[in-house]
Formats: structure tokens, C-alpha cells, sequence
């Protein structure tokens, strides 16, 4: 990351570029309380000096008043749209790395810890605020603030002047040094904040597995260790912002007590009225607004800049492309159910995926997950993937659902390359069971919405008796309108809601990662049923390490170490391959189909 504050400020301005008219709005505002407090000590000497010469204070005290109260209208005018202009900045930062997250790729935003991720959209965009909206006319108004008090300032006295600058170049040169610290020290504390965030949410996901293994006070130190981390450097930072706000409020006060010795010497010599000295003396203690401005404005810059500069970091995100589908090949005029028939015999001999010699890796420098994989998945059937851990079985899938993207070969829906369809018109013909089937932030109804939007009620009853849950969705407070978490639904019931989403969707793939997993018997053997009633109209493709539940699958691939290593029916690999033959036996399963040893 460069240590140039330019190309850093050009990042938080980013953010505030789509609202500059607004900013140059309320810069003008600033502007012009500014000049209306600037005024004010100069009114101020009229007024003494009306009490010497007689004259009448009407005018210059009515000068006063009105200056209060129009100053007070539009800084009032202006806090409010510079206020609205930080929540809208820091909307747009949330939606814009929200947007990016969700449709990144897979293995990009499953790299980092899903916390850490977190912090990006709540703490990060919240450092915006003040940064992005208001800190840019802060630091301006303040300059303009402090130039013109300073040029006013040698309007009423030039030797007054040159004291006062002595003590704020001295101010300047304090603030120069110290401001790099505190921005390496904010941005070290919101990186420990990030990674307290991803310890965190993962430890919560696994709050059984911790319990089990009485690793609370370990997990805590681990998670704290972050925390104190982040305190540490929270305190150097305050430290550094206390040292800095010392000097200024001690720089100021020295200039006030110099120029009160100096001004009384003049006033004494004749050279400098005492009306003119209280005008530069509420100049001196108007300084104390522009440096106070100045310092909480650099102060919120460099925390801005630590968090636009990790809010940024999301646009590296490798993204999937939405790019528009070329369309499918023009069908032949029909002119006849005997044509209709022809051509969906023609269809019916393509199959719905195909993946030829693909091969596949995780990273640029990884070993490939698999290797040279041919496999054809008819339109209509079960295929079921076998084979020992590691051997590529969820790989395929997600190269199936291009959540992953091959290094040779290519896959094929409907006969034509995954490369001449988008992500979305691939993944609106398959559906997924995942192995672990997490529940979507929701109520019942919501997670079974997800793959069709406009599902009628009466649909989502008839999944869910397919799947066995309609006494569950009874017992459920709300019914299918009942919020869901994993503390209310074990994980046999997630994978029926997930199995229930799936068949909702009536998909022309059906793809299922151990899907009958965490399910009795009974239940198994429901959802056995519906698989089979799915296979007659559409493709199913199981992972199982479970093989009662692919015993009568129609073809069954077996997996080793990336590759195919063969592909048949129960009865066969029971006979031609070895590797299938240990796999039933250590799962007690005889040869019988789909019959257990006892």
C-alpha cells in the first residue's frame, strides 16, 4: 500500500465524488457562517468604539444580532444536509460492497473469514460518515477560517499578527508529525477488528464443537487476543490525538497570553487601541474553532482513508460475469404434434450436461482437484458419484454449478459450451442440496421462495409433505411464515427444507451432496421416493458416502484421487471393480441391492 497521501485521499474521494454537488452546498454554507463569525469581532470594536466617542450602539449592536441569528440558520442548513450526505455515503458504500460480495465468485469470498468480511459493511462504511461527507468541507471551511482570521488579525495589528502565527506554525509542525502515526495506528486497530470479527463468527457457528471440547476460555483468549490488539492500538491513537489537541489548546493559549502582553504594551505605547486589542483578542480565541476543525477533520481523514482503502479491497473481489446470453439455436418451424415428438426425441438424445477431459484446480499454484474427467448425465435418470474423501466428488459439483472454473476442457449444457451461457442461465436449470444446508436469514417460507419467487402456498405444502415436514411446519409458531435458525430446525429437518427448495424449483438437474445424510430411516426412505419420482422426469446426480442410497442408481461413477476410475450399475462394480467392492464392504452393505449385513 503506497504511503503517498494522494493516491489514499483519491480512494476516499471516490467515495464522495457522486455527491460533490452536495459537498460544494454545504461548502458555501460553511463559507458563509464562517464570514458571519468573522464579522462578528469586527462589529464588535464599532461597538466599543461607539462607547467611546458617544455614538449610538443601535446599528452595531442590531449588526450583532442579525449576524447571530442568520449564522445560526445556516450552520443549521448546513449540518443537516451534511449529515444526510453521510448516511447517503455510506449507503452507497454498503450497497456497493454488499453487491460485490454476492456476486463475486465462490472461492474468492470463501478465502476470508465471513467476519471479517462483515466489518467491511458495518464498522468500515460507518468510519465514511464524517470522512467522506463532511471532512472535506471541514478541513476547506477551516483553512478559509483561519487565513481570513489571520489576515483581519493584520488588519488590526501586524506585531500581534506575527506572534499569533509563530505560535500556530508551531501548532502545524506538531500536528504534521504526529498525524502519520495515528492513521497507522487506527488502520492497525480496524484490521484486528476484522479479524475479531471472522474468529468470532466462526467460533459462534461452532459454539457446540467448542462446548464439547471445554474450549471456551481458549477460544476467548484467541478472540480477545484481537480485541486487546485492537485497544492497544486504539490507545496509541488517542494517545497521539491527546498529545496533538494538547499542543494546539496550549499553542493558542500561550498566543493569547503573548498577545495580551504584548497588546498592553502597545495600547500602553499608543500605537494600538484598546478597542482594536478585545477585537484581536476574540480573534485569538476564534483561532481555537478553524485549528479544532482542522484537527478533527485530519483525524477523521486518516480514519476514512483506513477504511476506504479496505472497503476497496472488495472491488479485487474476482466477480462471475452477468454478461448477456448468446441465446440458443433458432428451433424449426412446427407444424404438427408429429414435429413436436421428432424434436424432442432430437433433445432427448443430447444429454443435459456433459464434461469432457476437464481438469481443474483451486488456485493458480494447486495441485488439480480433478483430472481429465469425462462424464455424460443423460436427461432423464440417477447418476450417482462414489468414491474416498478427496477424490473430487464435490469438485465436480461445483464446476457443475460454475462455482468453480475449469483449467482444460470444457462442460456442456444442452450440447453447447458452459463459456456461451451465463451464470444465471446455467444455475435456472440445476438445483442443489448442499451437505451442510444452511438455513437462509428468514422465515420457513422464505428459504423455500429462494429458486421460485412465485410459488403458490399450496405448492409449498406439497414439497413439504413430499419431504415429510408438514407436522413440523404445524408445531412451528407462524407456520411457514415462522423465522428460522439453526436452533429451531436440526439438521435432518435443514436438509428436507433444502430437498423441499430443490423439487420446488423442478429443475432439469438435481444435484445431491449427501443429501439423506442426517435423515432416520423412515424418513430416508420418503425422500429415496422422491429422488425416484424426480429421476423419471429429470436428471439426479448424488454424492453419497451412504451407498443404500445409491445402490439403485442407474449409473454410479466411481472416483479416486481426481479421476473416473469406472462407471456401471450396482451389480457390476460389485464385480468389476475393487475399489467399489471395499467401499460397500466397509460400509456393510452385501451385495444384495440396497440390502444391510446383519
Amino acid at each position: 500500500m503506497s504511503s503517498s497521501i494522494a493516491p489514499r485521499l483519491s480512494i476516499l474521494w471516490s467515495f464522495a465524488r457522486p455527491h460533490r454537488r452536495t459537498l460544494a452546498k454545504g461548502l458555501a454554507l460553511a463559507l458563509v457562517a464562517s464570514a458571519l463569525g468573522l464579522a462578528t469581532p469586527m462589529v464588535t470594536k464599532h461597538v466599543l468604539d461607539a462607547l467611546g466617542s458617544a455614538s449610538s450602539l443601535t446599528r452595531p449592536v442590531a449588526t450583532l444580532v442579525v449576524l447571530l441569528f442568520v449564522g445560526a440558520a445556516v450552520s443549521y442548513w448546513q449540518w443537516i444536509l451534511l449529515g444526510a450526505l453521510g448516511e447517503r455515503v455510506v449507503l452507497d458504500a454498503r450497497e456497493s460492497v454488499v453487491r460485490r460480495f454476492l456476486r463475486a465468485t465462490v472461492p474468492a469470498i470463501t478465502r476470508s473469514p465471513t467476519g471479517e468480511l462483515v466489518t467491511r459493511v458495518t464498522s468500515d462504511t460507518v468510519l465514511l460518515r464524517q470522512a467522506a461527507a463532511s471532512s472535506f468541507v471541514g478541513l476547506i471551511n477551516g483553512a478559509v477560517m483561519l487565513v481570513g482570521s489571520l489576515v483581519l488579525m493584520g488588519f488590526l495589528d501586524l506585531v500581534l499578527l506575527a506572534t499569533t502565527v509563530a505560535a500556530v506554525a508551531l501548532v502545524g509542525l506538531a500536528f504534521a508529525f504526529l498525524m502519520p502515526g495515528i492513521a497507522k495506528s487506527q488502520q492497525q486497530a480496524q484490521e484486528h477488528v476484522g479479524r475479531l470479527g471472522g474468529v468470532l463468527e466462526g467460533t459462534l457457528r461452532a459454539i457446540r464443537t467448542v462446548k464439547v471440547n471445554r474450549a471456551e476460555e481458549r477460544m476467548t483468549e484467541r478472540i480477545l487476543a484481537d480485541a486487546r490488539a485492537s485497544a492497544a492500538f486504539g490507545v496509541g491513537a488517542v494517545r497521539r490525538e491527546s498529545l496533538a489537541w494538547t499542543i494546539a489548546w496550549s499553542g493558542v493559549n500561550l498566543a493569547i497570553i503573548a498577545i495580551l502582553a504584548v497588546g498592553a504594551w502597545r495600547v500602553g505605547e499608543g500605537r494600538l487601541e484598546v478597542s482594536g486589542l478585545i477585537a484581536f483578542l476574540l480573534y485569538t480565541f476564534a483561532l481555537m474553532d478553524p485549528i479544532n476543525e482542522l484537527s478533527q477533520n485530519v483525524t477523521a481523514l486518516q480514519s476514512g482513508i483506513a477504511a476506504a482503502e479496505r472497503i476497496r479491497q472488495a472491488d479485487a473481489l474476482p466477480s462471475e460475469e452477468a454478461a448477456p446470453s448468446p441465446g440458443r439455436p433458432a428451433l424449426p418451424e412446427l407444424h404438427g404434434l408429429k414435429e413436436l415428438e421428432e424434436l424432442e426425441e432430437l433433445r432427448d438424445d443430447v444429454p443435459v450436461l456433459e464434461l469432457r477431459n476437464v481438469t481443474a484446480a483451486y488456485g493458480p499454484d494447486a495441485e488439480p482437484a480433478v483430472r481429465g474427467v469425462d462424464l455424460v448425465i443423460p436427461r432423464r435418470g440417477h447418476t450417482a458419484v462414489v468414491g474416498p474423501s478427496g477424490a473430487g466428488k464435490t469438485t465436480l459439483f461445483s464446476l457443475v454449478l460454475r462455482f468453480l472454473e475449469p483449467t482444460g476442457g470444457e462442460l456442456l449444457l444442452d450440447g453447447r459450451p458452459y463459456r456461451d451461457h451465463t451464470h444465471a442461465d446455467i444455475r435456472a436449470r440445476l438445483a442443489y442440496v448442499e451437505q451442510d444446508t444452511p438455513v437462509v436469514p428468514g422465515t420457513l417460507r422464505d428459504n423455500l421462495l429462494l429458486a421460485r419467487p412465485d410459488a403458490t402456498t399450496e405448492e409449498l405444502l406439497r414439497v413439504l409433505d413430499d419431504v415429510r415436514l408438514t407436522e413440523k411446519v404445524e408445531a412451528l409458531e407462524g407456520g411457514l411464515d415462522a423465522p428460522l435458525a439453526t436452533a429451531n430446525v436440526s439438521g435432518g429437518e435443514r436438509q428436507r427444507i433444502a430437498l423441499a427448495r430443490a423439487l420446488l424449483a423442478t429443475p432439469d438437474v438435481l444435484l445431491l451432496d449427501e443429501a439423506t445424510a442426517q435423515l432416520d430411516g423412515l424418513t430416508e426412505a420418503a425422500v429415496q421416493e422422491c429422488v425416484r419420482s424426480r429421476a423419471e422426469t429429470g436428471a439426479v446426480v448424488t454424492i453419497a458416502h451412504r451407498l443404500s442410497t445409491v445402490v439403485d442408481a442407474d449409473t454410479i461413477v466411481v472416483m479416486e484421487a481426481g479421476r473416473v476410475r469406472a462407471r456401471g450399475r450396482h451389480e457390476e462394480l460389485l464385480v468389476s471393480d475393487t475399489l467399489y467392492r471395499d467401499l460397500v464392504e466397509s460400509l456393510r452393505i452385501s451385495a444384495v441391492t440396497g440390502a444391510p449385513v446383519t
